[in-house]
């Protein structure tokens, strides 16, 4: 049997005020394609539906969409709500849309939520929890951290391991490579064991962006289906298809996303970025020149129009410095005093020129208006 699992949607996130649900729709349609040309039975979602507990119109349209062509292509699908989603938004008709093999994990009981999906295997689904979540059905339980609650959850769970056993998460697991786009408790506090599901035949993980396996090839995070921060950048956003042959027999094949726009660093000199491409990908720039012009940011716009960042690093910061990128900024709508500031705080560490200077920088101004 083959499984296309998935994690990670954040359908209605947006990257710096950038809409994604254009993005989002195309890579859904994607996966849709792939889950079809690879004759996969079942899509596993492991959390974060929705970037928030209270999704738009939009995005929950978007789903909708998405689970609709699953289910007129009769591929069943298996759900469970991350630490950015609610189980009441993924749950809602779930008694309704099981029918059409659409199956959701509902409210928490203390347990997993299991369905036998043929003979041979069994799909366990746990959405994200936190201790407190699990305390309550355990009173007689230590349990302390996330490593104890996950824990307490699968011990008290009926499982029949004789059965190939595949379980759907959204929790942090101890060494697995993360980036800025993640949310994690302080001190790490939400970390788990691997070993947590060395009883499974196959962990099917979200919370994690870059897709990789920990521990064992079959303890898996699917990743992001978009990149969602400028840490993503260099991150190869792919599908991953299991094929569960036997219990000791599972096959993992990455296919590659393709990405309507790519998240990118471009460094370098300002002659050098502008004479590159038109290029329509979500960029953050980083200029090097010594003695940056003043309009770089704007100008620098023709070339990549979706720019989401903008920093200048050279030796008179040391580090670098970042500026604010407004995609709905127009340059013209800037007086001749403030983009002399921006030109003045590019040139001094983001330093402000202090009143004398305004004083001169203005009467600077007003008499050259005059003239004019």
């Amino acid at each position: 049997m083959k499984f296309l699992h998935l994690s990670d949607l954040h359908i209605g996130r947006r990257l710096n005020e950038y809409s994604l649900l254009d993005d989002q729709k195309i890579v859904l349609n994607q996966a849709v394609e792939t889950a079809v040309k690879n004759k996969c039975e079942a899509v596993l979602i492991a959390g974060d539906v929705y970037d928030k507990s209270t999704p738009s119109a939009e995005a929950m349209s978007v789903f909708n969409d998405f689970i609709t062509a699953l289910a007129e292509n009769k591929i069943s699908a298996y759900i469970i709500s991350g630490n950015h989603d609610s189980y009441e938004r993924l749950s809602y008709f779930s008694e309704l849309i099981a029918v059409s093999g659409i199956h959701t994990a509902p409210k928490f009981t203390g347990k997993l939520f299991s369905y036998d999906i043929n003979e041979n295997i069994t799909i366990h689904l746990l959405p994200f929890i936190k201790p407190a979540n699990v305390r309550p059905f355990y009173p007689d339980l230590k349990i302390i951290d996330y490593n104890d609650a996950v824990k307490a959850v699968i011990e008290n769970s009926e499982i029949n391991y004789e059965r190939i056993n595949i379980i759907v998460g959204h929790q942090f697991i101890t060494g697995a490579q993360i980036c800025n786009s993640e949310q994690f408790a302080v001190g790490g506090l939400d970390n788990i064991d691997f070993r947590l599901f060395d009883d499974f035949d196959y962990a099917a993980m979200g919370h994690i962006h870059r897709p990789q396996s920990c521990g064992r090839k079959e303890v898996r995070y699917a990743g992001s289906i978009l990149k969602y921060s400028i840490s993503e950048h260099l991150h190869k956003k792919s599908f991953t298809i299991v094929d569960v042959k036997a219990k000791e027999n599972i096959n993992i094949e990455e296919i590659p996303i393709e990405l309507p726009h790519d998240v990118k660093v471009v460094k370098g000199e300002y002659e050098e970025i502008l004479s590159m491409d038109y290029c329509e990908d979500y960029v953050h720039i980083i200029l090097t020149d010594e003695n940056p012009y003043p309009d770089s940011r704007v100008t620098l716009r023709t070339v990549f129009p979706n720019m989401i960042k903008f920093t200048v690093e050279n030796s008179k910061n040391g580090i670098e410095t970042d500026y604010d990128v407004n995609p709905e900024e127009i340059f013209g709508e800037k007086s001749n005093v403030d983009m002399f500031c921006e030109f003045y705080a590019i040139q001094n560490n983001n330093a402000k020129p202090n009143k004398e200077q305004m004083k001169i920088i203005e009467s600077i101004f007003e008499e050259v208006e005059v003239n004019d």
